[in-house]
């Protein structure tokens, strides 16, 4: 998610932002640029590359824009429900752009429904749209706050109307969301590191329960919502974010490295060579070798250039999904004992092949490490795993899951040493895909889950 205003080439700018966010969503990608109340959007398919070339960009005029790169939660894939969602209304035109998922869209848009409000999405951002709508406010931004108090869950979220931004974030601050300048201009984006591509500097990261607004009289900000515990998503830290960035005051970098060091202080391996799965757990595997003094080698090489189809040959070639990502380096593993470290595991489909796949390179022995704790719960704020039965944990104690992976040992960092690598405390956290413990109310079952989310079954962003 991105936003720029007071800049000329706003859609422009996006698009790079939304550029380097592709990391946390490749569904679909949208823009929604604003001049003078009115907009004009443009969505598509696949990456930021494949939907925009610079004749989609030139037509989305005015120094206002907001960019949206999708991962669905709630709702299907498909191009209804790509980001941002644009409609007119009875007080003009109106867009949004959300990261996060909302626990009591299923109850809302039933509400909604039963006083006629006809949905076009299966998305829950539509329900914001729908209550913005019903909130019937004079002011934009009174509007949108009277529509935010009356969800739960995780939103960071970015709001135009063709003449202003209104940026809010949760009072939980379940998701990330940062505040930038370029010169005169204000930019907002998911993660740090999308101000970097376009010379933006970094201000600030949106407060957990915030709503800033940005118009022809500059920022103003205000505390609308009551105040609640915070609950950053541990998950940024250990997978979403890319590492450059900043996040809860951290940099992403940094706090994997130390969850590298604390794993190898809790569960050493006597090794000849330390791996990663690569990408997100380098900096975690970089972290592990060091403190056990131990070599860093690269064993597998990650395929950078996937597109959105592959042609899968029609005699079966075992494990093909894994080997178009990954290749081993036979080299480092060949007679050696290997500590390969990833940074989860959740539905332990991925790290089954991934070592077969290095036994097969001739590793004499493999022992697997994980950078956080068994992921046995369902997460609820905009991770895609919603039901127990996706999480290979969850039945499985850690021996069953070293049985069912093929390693000769598999150890996790526990949740204290997660906690110690952030240099936080554990009530600054959601831990709920850990310890099950969730800091606002969720489905009671799995099936109510499943019945409400319409989720899109071909996807594996998690593996």
């Amino acid at each position: 998610m991105f936003g720029v205003y007071g800049h000329p080439e706003a859609a422009k700018l996006t698009y790079l932002g939304l550029y380097a966010l592709q990391h946390r969503g490749q569904e679909s990608a949208g823009i929604v640029a604003g001049r003078d109340g009115h907009l004009t959007a443009y969505r598509g398919m696949g990456l930021v590359a494949d939907v925009f070339d610079a004749r989609t960009l030139e037509t989305l005029a005015g120094p206002i824009a907001i960019g949206h790169n999708r991962y669905s939660t709630t709702g299907m894939s498909a191009i209804e429900n790509a980001q941002p969602f644009s409609v007119v209304y009875a007080h003009g035109s109106l867009a949004v752009a959300h990261n996060g998922n909302l626990v009591n869209a299923a109850d809302l848009r039933r509400d909604l429904q039963s006083k006629g409000a006809i949905f076009q999405t299966t998305s829950d951002t539509e329900v914001i749209v729908h209550l913005i709508s019903w909130a019937r406010k004079r002011r934009f931004e009174d509007a949108v706050i009277q529509a935010l108090s009356k969800v739960r869950g995780a939103f960071s979220v970015l709001f135009t109307n063709g003449q202003e931004i209104v940026a809010a974030r949760d009072t939980c601050g379940f998701r990330p969301l940062c505040l930038g300048r370029l010169g005169d201009a204000y930019v907002f984006a998911s993660e740090s590191c999308a101000f970097d591509i376009i010379d933006a500097e970094f201000e600030r990261e949106v407060e957990p329960g915030e709503v800033i607004v940005v118009d022809h009289d500059g920022l103003r900000s205000c505390f609308p919502f009551k105040k609640t515990r915070l609950a950053h998503c541990i998950f940024e830290f250990i997978y979403f974010c890319r590492p450059d960035s900043l996040a809860f005051g951290e940099q992403v970098n940094t706090v994997r490295e130390h969850l590298g060091r604390e794993l190898a202080r809790e569960s050493p391996a006597d090794v000849d060579v330390v791996i990663a799965v690569p990408d997100s757990a380098n900096p975690a595997a970089v972290g592990y070798a060091k403190e056990l003094d131990k070599p860093f080698e690269l064993g597998l090489i990650r395929n950078h250039y996937i597109g959105r189809t592959f042609i899968e040959p029609e005699a079966s070639i075992r494990d093909f999904g894994v080997k178009i990502k990954y290749n081993p380096v036979r080299d480092a593993l060949r007679g050696k004992r290997v500590a390969a470290v990833d940074d989860s595991i959740v539905r332990g489909v991925t790290s089954r092949k991934i070592v077969n796949m290095l036994k097969k390179a001739g590793a004499a022995e493999v022992h697997f490490r994980v950078s956080s704790p068994p992921y046995k719960h369902p997460c609820y704020y905009g991770i895609d795993v919603a039901t127990h039965g996706e999480l290979a944990a969850a039945p499985k104690t850690v021996e069953a899951m070293r049985e069912y992976i093929g390693v000769d040992s598999l150890r996790y960092l526990s949740v204290d040493g997660m906690i110690r690598a952030t240099g936080k405390t554990a009530d600054q956290f959601c831990l709920g895909c850990f310890t099950g413990e969730y800091p606002t109310s969720v489905p009671e079952s799995d099936d109510e889950v499943v019945a409400e989310s319409c989720k899109d079954e071909t996807k594996a962003a998690i593996p």
